[in-house]
């Protein structure tokens, strides 16, 4: 007997997360016999808790084929993060509620590491409910920071926009240094994770070419030091182009621009380290700067969007598919790097429980 899926996107979004989804909702249509429908929560958990669902089966198999070329959330995502089972029970239940109502006995949410959390969870609190519920997350995340797969679908992506960004600001820079801009300075995402930060590094090729610094998570801000080797880079090539990560910090943990509020995961609102690092170059050197902040830019761009990341996006919703008919609850399908030249990769199930 045939019974119905759901599917969810969560948190910010990448260029290719509608890639997994349509992998998601194609791999269910090629199993009539077990998946009769599938759903999509509008707005991410919240069409759930809300019971606004999408019912996909009324798209064309163009339209959904379309979404795998489409940037954006196209079912609509969410940052709003299910509270402690222990002490928020009657939330989960509500899910459970909805799902039984439209015989949804899979469960699919597409995010990052507190999504794999909320989907950790539901499926603990189904099997406590005795419903028959099959949860499996599909990672993504242009943070790159969950733990056990290679990768998360949506870096690649990012990282090729910055370094295209990094390279190309970098010309124009040197183009004008020796009468105008000596110092460039690109802010990315990254809150904890240095990865976005890094892939700036791809735009140079050797000794004295952009990026001349970079600026991690994690390693502590000194200002001093940074300023030091700003200082050293424009009088040895004539400017500096800086990439540095949202998330950079002092030693005690502050954030160099932390805004003092929080979002609705409870992380701290970063308030533009860019403009703030700018600030510091022309205070302590004096030097004419010019700062950008990448912010949606980078994770939105399909047009730049790597080959192999939405290869990666695809084969993730189609694996987690397979493991839901093939009965594996609690799962995250995990790349697996097999070769790194060339580069190569297949998709393995990873226990949801270590993917957190």
């Amino acid at each position: 007997m045939a019974h119905n899926a759901f599917y969810a996107q969560s948190g910010g979004v990448t260029a290719v997360i509608n890639a997994s989804a349509c992998a998601v909702i194609e791999t269910c249509r090629r199993h009539p016999d077990r998946i009769a429908k599938v759903y999509a929560g509008h707005n991410g958990i919240i069409g759930a808790l809300t019971e606004d669902l999408i019912d996909v089966n009324r798209e064309s198999d163009e339209a959904i084929a379309a979404l795998r070329h489409t940037p954006g959330g196209a079912f609509g995502s969410c940052r709003y993060k299910l509270k402690d089972i222990e002490t928020h029970r009657a939330q989960y239940e509500r899910l459970i509620e909805v799902f039984r109502a439209h015989d949804i006995r899979f469960f699919f949410y597409n995010g990052g590491g507190d999504s794999a959390d909320t989907c950790l969870k539901v499926s603990q609190l189904s099997e406590k409910l005795g419903y028959p519920l099959t949860a499996i997350h599909v990672p993504k995340t242009v943070d790159n920071d969950l733990p056990i797969t290679d990768n998360s679908p949506g870096f690649g992506s990012v990282a090729k926009y910055i370094a295209t960004s990094t390279l190309e600001a970098s010309l124009d820079i040197a183009s004008m240094c020796a009468t105008s801009t000596k110092v460039f300075v690109l802010e990315v995402m990254g809150r904890h994770a240095g990865w976005i930060a890094a892939s700036g590094a791809l735009a140079g090729n050797g000794e004295g070419e952009p990026p001349h610094l970079i600026i991690f998570p994690e390693v502590a801000f000194n200002r001093e030091a940074v300023m030091a080797r700003v200082d050293e880079a424009v009088k040895t090539y004539g400017y500096c182009v800086i990439v540095v990560s949202e998330g950079a910090r002092y030693e005690d943990g502050t954030f160099l621009a932390d805004s003092g509020n929080t979002d609705a995961f409870g992380h701290r609102q970063l308030g533009g380290v860019a403009p703030t690092l700018a600030g510091m170059v022309k205070q302590d050197l004096g030097y004419k700067y010019h700062w950008a902040v990448a912010d949606y830019l980078q994770r939105a761009a399909r047009h730049l969007a790597s080959k192999t990341d939405v290869e990666q996006a695809y084969a993730v919703g189609e694996k987690a598919v397979e493991l839901a008919l093939a009965g594996k609850n609690s799962m995250m399908p995990a790349i697996k790097r097999v070769s790194n030249t060339p580069y190569a990769w297949t998709v393995e199930p990873a226990p949801l429980a270590a993917a957190r």
